[in-house]
């Protein structure tokens, strides 16, 4: 689906100075179609992105439906715009947010 598509990407694009200058660990809970526990690991040596709970404890927690986590990578959707919806929440370290926005 859109979600594990994503995910493919993301961890495609992850590069080694990526991880070393963001050190940051978020976990996604998505709701909606695809949705679950994801994650993207910015802090461990070469990073990693997929399915269920990140390897190390996350630096940042975002609850946002499926199509909003979509929407916000295929760049139709900043993050700060996501959580400023309703329906968005964002917990942890919210400046490690703004990094994440660079890769996008």
């Amino acid at each position: 689906g859109p979600v594990a598509e994503t995910f493919r990407v993301i961890q495609g694009a992850m590069t080694e100075e990526y991880v070393r200058s963001t050190q940051g660990v978020f976990q996604f809970e998505l709701s909606g179609d695809g949705g679950g526990t994801w994650y993207i690991d910015l802090k461990t040596k070469g990073g990693s992105a997929g399915f269920g709970k990140p390897p190390v404890t996350a630096d940042v927690v975002m609850s946002m439906s499926s199509a909003d986590f979509v929407k916000m990578f295929t760049d139709k959707l900043k993050p700060f715009m996501a959580f400023m919806s309703r329906n968005s929440s964002i917990k942890g370290n919210t400046v490690l947010t703004l990094s994440l926005e660079k890769m996008l």
